[in-house]
């Protein structure tokens, strides 16, 4: 898997491993690519007092009460300094939006959801009360049980279509490459040369 990450003009590759590397280790690496692309990803900020500061190139000056777009990384500090609030409304309605559109698919069809959707979901859970992270961890669980099987299902079946990538996350598309490859493998050892 290649993915390019523009940031400022500027495009990062992160590319497939070696197939001697571990799945966790691309698992991991593709989930961090993604995690920066997040967080330079724009969000909208309401400044809770002035704010004058130069942060990694970039200057904000904001009064009490003004509302602005920043990086997510440079939010997610003005945040931890109580500067900046940042409306989660969105991100709750985009899960439990994601949640039920699984909920209401077909067992044999998998509901499309972005690639980068297990790092917003690990982002929000961060930002949670220790009660409203552990309802939402439950309901993620049964979704990913969910899209698990249905995943191992496929996977085992056939090799990823064009259209089922787009439906998956970036560790589900791994996922679904390791179990069709490991399924394969499987088939040619037991039938041996009849496959």
């Amino acid at each position: 898997m290649t993915k390019d990450i523009t940031i400022n003009n500027y495009i990062l590759n992160t590319v497939r491993l070696p197939s001697n590397t571990s799945s966790d280790n691309e698992v991991k690496i593709i989930q961090g690519a993604y995690r920066i692309e997040y967080l330079m990803e724009e969000v909208r900020v309401s400044y809770k007092r002035d704010v004058n500061v130069s942060v990694g190139g970039l200057t904000i000056d904001a009064k009490e009460g003004d509302l602005s777009s920043l990086p997510r990384w440079v939010a997610k500090i003005l945040l931890d300094q109580d500067t900046v609030e940042i409306p989660d409304n969105h991100v709750s309605t985009y899960i439990s939006r994601a949640l039920n559109r699984e909920r209401i698919a077909k067992p044999h069809d998998l509901s499309g959801i972005d690639t980068d959707f297990y790092i917003r979901v690990n982002d929000y859970l961060e930002g949670l009360k220790e009660r409203e992270r552990e309802n939402l961890i439950v309901s993620m669980n049964s979704f990913i049980a969910s899209r698990l099987e249905k995943i191992v299902k496929l996977a085992a079946a056939s090799p990823l279509s064009p259209e089922l990538k787009e439906k998956l996350s970036a560790e589900e598309n791994e996922l679904y490459i390791l179990v069709h490859n490991s399924s394969s493998t499987f088939k040619q050892r037991v039938l041996k040369k009849f496959v």
